[in-house]
């Protein structure tokens, strides 16, 4: 029999059923979210090397795949990671495989697609063993990681799969693979429904996720410095757009964290999975941003009237999908009661800020780079206007709801 000491030097995982109400965001998760900042940032990258639909297409599967593996790391630190070894092993082991996919993704020549698959396949099969390691000590959380191991199973066979085919095959097997890693939890709500409806995303998990998005954000400010610093000549002229752009970055993380951020979800794994699913859209179209960022001053820079308008259009694209996204989560999370009636509003705001930017995109081969970036902050200066209201609210329903208990 194993002593009491050895077993709080191991650590096992924390059983489902012994979760904390509160929790503090530990140095080690902190530590863990820094891989994740080279890998959203390598996902940008490939996306403003390869401006076309196949790049777009693989941007898409790179930020869902680099989203769902620090989900599932963050998701089991908070649900049963503790102060002991085993889970400062199973982050170590995670943040070797995440740095070494993007090795594989930074590799050049024929070789870069089956490394890179054999890269996820590793994720895939570690994270698998993730969750079907649990049920070796918590024989409660064992029925309900059975989907999870199985579907994951799957997943880890169709990647297989992708190194004897080709083209076009192998992408729609790594997206059909991308799908199957998204849908245990639904194959859950259907089994264990009733047990479903008692979970919900915890605040150090909501916390975790406003971090994950400040990563990504980090890209847009970056997207801003490298698109000055690319250009031969930064003359008095230019620093209007660059202090257009820094506003424009900081009005949209007021919008998101004013309306989102402390925010929990309401009751139940159905809304902390569609929360969890809107995070994709949203977050992709802010690192699109930062894409459009990167290469906004040199197009207007170089402008060249027979050139297709790509990065300006795919800039209001791009911010437009983050607003969608925005709009979307809040159907999904927890407001004060009296907050109802405004937060109907506010979506209305979104929605026709989101609606207004993709209808800019008409007029915007007569348009100069202050005037599309004064526009846009126009537009987003409305937006961040009511949010701030509407933030000052809640902060006051919270007050006297807290005095009354």
């Amino acid at each position: 029999m194993k002593s009491k000491r050895t077993i709080n030097w191991w650590g096992p995982p924390r059983k489902i059923s012994a979760q904390r109400e509160e929790r503090k965001v530990s140095w080690l998760e902190l530590f863990y979210d820094l891989v994740y900042v080279i890998a959203v940032a390598n996902a940008c990258h490939h996306l403003a090397e390869h401006q076309n639909w196949e790049g777009f297409l693989d941007y898409v599967y790179m930020f869902a795949m680099i989203y769902w593996g620090w989900l599932n790391g963050s998701l089991y630190h908070d649900l049963h990671g503790t102060p002991g070894v085993r889970t400062s092993l199973m982050t170590l082991w995670q943040m070797v495989i995440v740095t070494g996919l993007v090795v594989t993704l930074n590799s050049s020549g024929e070789q870069l697609v089956y490394n890179a698959t054999i890269a996820v396949m590793i994720m895939q099969l570690y994270i698998t063993y993730l969750w079907w390691s649990v049920g070796i000590y918590d024989k409660v959380h064992r029925v309900l990681n059975r989907p999870y191991t199985w579907i994951y199973l799957i997943s880890f066979a169709t990647l297989f799969i992708t190194l004897f085919t080709g083209e076009p095959y192998t992408r729609i097997l790594f997206f059909i693979s991308l799908l199957l890693n998204f849908l245990p939890p639904v194959a859950t709500m259907m089994i264990r429904w009733k047990q479903s409806q008692e979970f919900s995303l915890s605040p150090s998990m909501t916390e975790r996720m406003g971090l994950f998005t400040i990563i990504v954000f980090g890209e847009v400010i970056l997207g801003v410095v490298n698109g000055v610093s690319h250009l031969q000549a930064i003359n008095l002229s230019m620093w209007i757009p660059f202090s257009l752009s820094i506003a424009i970055v900081f009005a949209l993380w007021w919008v998101f964290f004013g309306l989102i951020s402390d925010r929990s979800c309401k009751k139940g794994m159905l809304f902390s999975f569609l929360t969890e699913l809107t995070y994709i859209p949203t977050l992709m179209g802010l690192g699109m941003t930062a894409v459009a960022f990167d290469g906004l001053f040199g197009y207007f820079h170089h402008h060249d009237p027979d050139q297709t308008i790509s990065f300006p259009a795919g800039f209001n694209a791009a911010i437009s999908l983050f607003l969608t996204g925005i709009f979307i989560m809040l159907f999904f999370l927890e407001y004060p009661p009296r907050f109802k009636q405004l937060k109907s509003k506010i979506q209305l705001l979104v929605a026709v800020a989101a609606s207004l930017l993709l209808t800019c995109i008409l007029f915007l081969s007569h348009w100069s780079l202050v005037t599309l970036l004064t526009v846009d902050l126009l537009i987003l200066l409305v937006l961040i206007l009511s949010v701030a209201l509407s933030t000052l609210f809640i902060s006051n329903e919270d007050e006297e709801a807290g005095s009354h208990e």
